[in-house]
């Protein structure tokens, strides 16, 4: 293991961020896995040659399951992946572990409860709420990084 690797392993705010970090990169695997599986099962395929593969160009076309399904997925990409820049930067500027896994943590649960209400369709305002309650430690390393750089 090279030094510097070892210095990053070393750190347990930034061990802390790497597992639940690959925890949110599974997550999003599996949407990808259940829109493919939802496509499949509803044969709603997004290109002409999935589509006469699977039966015909008539199949080449949306669905509303579907389409909430890659709204998801969207929606983390446009979540985790700012999150995943702040988390590793923010571990950086030595804050105390029960804190940071305290943000991370949040961020986690309420990524995955915002997937369970868009996936399941729940009732208003499940998925505004969890989103909001996300964004908080996304909000708070933002401002304690910044106060760090300043």
């Amino acid at each position: 293991m090279g030094a510097y690797q070892k210095i990053m392993l070393e750190n347990d705010v930034f061990t802390c961020f790497i597992f639940y970090s690959v925890l949110l990169i599974i997550k999003m695997y599996i949407i990808a896995i259940i829109t493919g599986q939802v496509r499949l099962r509803k044969k709603v395929f997004a290109n002409p040659e999935d589509a006469l593969r699977h039966g015909g160009v008539q199949y080449c076309r949306e669905d509303p399951y579907v389409e909430r399904c890659r709204r998801a997925h969207r929606n983390d990409m446009e979540n985790i992946f700012p999150f995943l820049f702040l988390g590793a930067v923010y571990s950086l500027t030595g804050p105390s572990l029960a804190v940071a896994r305290v943000h991370f943590l949040v961020f986690f649960l309420f990524r995955v409860v915002h997937t369970v209400a868009y996936l399941c369709a729940l009732q208003a305002p499940t998925r505004s709420v969890a989103y909001v309650i996300a964004q908080v430690p996304c909000v708070s390393m933002a401002m304690q990084v910044l106060a760090a750089v300043a």
